[in-house]
């Protein structure tokens, strides 16, 4: 095997260990994920999503699935990327600051009800933090994506994914495959996609 076989294979195989190891360890927790995203557009509720960087890339990729579809036509779904918005964004960082960043537009747009997506591989990302808070002061419940310790939003969400790496791009490919799998479950019970 040439040293290049090598890196590929090592990284297919530790991103396929990141994820059996998540679905043996928290099966229960990704079936709860997975509901609670379901129930939250049943309810005619909608989802917020938010992220730095590759994650901000997941919460717009994830939002784009729902707002049009995923594997098969149906009735848009009202999700919003927190990261899309550059006149907001650079609004409230010049206004107000890089940590006030998604807490104001969670103010803005998140109803009681309302489901808040936040995604840091280190789980500690200023802004994705606040978010969270501000989203459980009005009321959204809030689901965590995050690398293996969790960091402050382990103890902050409602519900918490710590993907069991410590390698941000494993966690990313988890985290892209956790999303993908609210996809189908949302197309499947609610539309019969």
């Amino acid at each position: 095997m040439t040293d290049t076989q090598h890196l590929i294979t090592s990284a297919f195989e530790r991103s396929l260990e990141t994820k059996r190891t998540l679905v043996d360890s928290q099966i229960n927790e990704l079936v709860e994920v997975v509901e609670l995203v379901t129930e939250t557009f049943k309810k005619g509720q909608k989802v917020l999503l938010c992220g730095n960087g590759g994650s901000a890339a997941d919460a717009q990729h994830t939002a784009a699935e729902w707002v049009t579809r995923y594997k098969g036509d149906r009735k848009a779904l009202p999700a919003i990327a927190l990261t899309v918005n550059t006149s907001d964004l650079t609004a409230i960082g010049n206004d107000y600051g890089f940590d006030d960043l998604f807490s104001r537009q969670v103010e803005a747009h998140g109803q009681s009800g309302d489901l808040l997506i936040a995604i840091s591989t280190s789980g500690n990302s200023a802004n994705v933090v606040k978010a969270v808070d501000t989203a459980k002061n009005n009321g959204l419940k809030t689901l965590g994506l995050t690398g293996q310790s969790g960091g402050k939003l382990k103890s902050l969400c409602d519900i918490c994914l710590c993907v069991p790496s410590h390698e941000t791009a494993r966690v990313q490919e988890a985290h892209t495959t956790i999303m993908h799998a609210m996809c189908e479950h949302v197309d499947k019970v609610l539309f019969g996609v």
